[in-house]
């Protein structure tokens, strides 16, 4: 069908309120690198590593739970409710984390906005990808990446803008007496009240997945929803064969049932490109950048203005993946970010192994900020979010969202063993061999999947895998 039969309007609404999920995991996600600073002079652990790390870090703990939680729940309840319980989260994350007085507090609503990123990084793209049509699906899905690098840049102009200026010489305790150590980090956080708000209220105005509803019996509810998304034609097509792929698929779904000689492959192929969607090394920058330009030799006034300039990079090049996700084609942007990325990375650790700083190195860093936001950064949850069965495909992606937070947080966790063992440019180098090791698994092991219905996926990557693992015939 043509792209003009679908209900465009309708499609980008219920996408764009889902894809509120992600905004504020990228808010979430990089708010506490702004209020940093002043917090850690607040609860007096600015002289404590061990105290530090978990206060940039216990979100993780959240997102984990929050990953597991949607694999074990999505299933069963649905992905609207759970996506409603995430923005809960997030709400109440927002409120608490800036109202605490106290260190453990803050941990523990810390925690439950990560529970709320693991939820929504799973849900949202899943959610899309199952209502969004074929051919426009790519499209739909980089939606989620769009407002994640949106909710990362606006976390970064909220800091940027909420937080007073700081002179160089200011010593910790008068950051401490100041507004910023005793007001402004709460507002930092309070601000994402109104995302998280929004994203409550509307979810209640958004319809369940078509494909949920299938799987669980809703046949009138199924072709309500496919006729208003592309007509009578398309939801009677639509629905035969969501019905095809279900039916002889009933009962419970068992984690087991992922590691089937049918499934593995298809499996390990989410897993990988999860975890090498964080291997890959950008997310360094975002987590570490005051270590990455001070090292390049920048100010700290620098360092802030280079932060948002970062952000901006980030949302231009996601465009770029939106228009071309579905006409270039998956397969294609993944091994161009890979091996663009491998190669970049290279010339950065050059010019920190001969000490060239300044814009020179800022070019690279922004290089490689927009080779991954058009193509590793948004084309890894449009993949995993559309090669996995109707029947598991909630569990599935919860084990591939599994997998990108624990490579989130290794590399979170090793960036500065690394750079104290390896130097900067060591660990660099050490990125550029993931991205060609990670060039080489998606040429050998991923097809092209654009264009196509989630059951002609199915059906491709199943039917084809399982045939590898069949003895040949006498």
């Amino acid at each position: 069908m043509k792209n003009q039969l679908y209900n465009t309007r309708y499609l980008f609404t219920i996408s764009m309120v889902s894809a509120l999920g992600g905004l504020l995991f990228g808010y979430d996600w990089v708010v506490i690198g702004g209020a940093k600073p002043f917090y850690e002079q607040y609860f007096h652990i600015a002289n404590s590593p061990n105290l530090q790390g978990w206060a940039m870090s216990s979100a993780l703990l959240g997102c984990l739970l929050g990953a597991m939680l949607s694999g074990m729940l999505s299933d069963k309840y649905g992905r609207k409710r759970l996506l409603i319980f995430a923005a809960f989260l997030f709400t109440l994350s927002a409120v608490g984390t800036g109202a605490s007085n106290q260190f453990t507090p803050f941990l523990i609503y810390r925690i439950l906005g990560g529970i709320g990123i693991g939820l929504a990084s799973n849900l949202s793209p899943m959610y899309i990808a199952e209502v969004a049509p074929g051919p426009v699906r790519g499209r739909y899905v980089s939606l989620n990446q769009l407002t994640i690098v949106i909710g990362i840049l606006a976390a970064q102009l909220v800091n940027w803008q909420i937080a007073q200026p700081v002179p160089e010489e200011f010593t910790d305790a008068q950051i401490l007496a100041s507004w910023n150590g005793q007001m402004g980090w709460r507002w930092m956080f309070w601000a994402e009240v109104i995302p998280a708000g929004l994203f409550f209220l509307l979810m209640f105005f958004v319809p369940e997945s078509p494909r949920w509803l299938a799987k669980n019996g809703s046949e009138t509810k199924v072709e309500n929803i496919l006729r208003k998304i592309g007509g009578d034609a398309y939801a009677l097509t639509e629905y035969r064969n969501i019905h095809n792929t279900l039916e002889d698929e009933t009962g419970k779904v068992d984690f087991k049932i992922l590691v089937q000689p049918r499934l593995r492959k298809v499996l390990i192929i989410g897993i990988v490109l999860a975890a090498f969607q964080q291997w890959c090394g950008i997310n360094v920058i975002f987590n570490y950048a005051e270590e990455v330009f001070k090292a390049a030799g920048f100010g700290v006034s620098d360092i802030l203005f280079n932060i948002v300039i970062t952000g901006s990079v980030n949302l231009v090049f996601t465009f770029v993946a939106l228009f071309s996700v579905d006409k270039i084609g998956r397969r294609s942007l993944l091994l161009m970010g890979a091996g663009g990325l491998a190669s970049i990375y290279v010339f950065v650790g050059l010019a920190y192994f001969f000490h060239i700083s300044g814009w020179i190195l800022l070019i690279l860093v922004l290089l490689a900020i927009a080779t991954y936001a058009m193509s590793l950064a948004p084309v890894v949850w449009v993949v995993i979010s559309e090669i996995f069965p109707n029947k598991i495909r909630g569990a599935a992606m919860a084990v591939a969202t599994v997998s990108l937070w624990l490579a989130s947080f290794l590399l979170t966790y090793t960036f500065p063993l690394l750079n104290k063992v390896l130097g900067a440019s060591g660990t660099f180098w050490l990125y550029g061999i993931i991205c060609a090791a990670g060039l080489l698994f998606i040429y050998k092991n991923l097809p092209e999947t654009k264009g196509k219905s989630l059951e002609e996926i199915e059906k491709e990557l199943v039917d084809c895998f399982l045939s590898e693992t069949r003895p040949p015939e006498k």
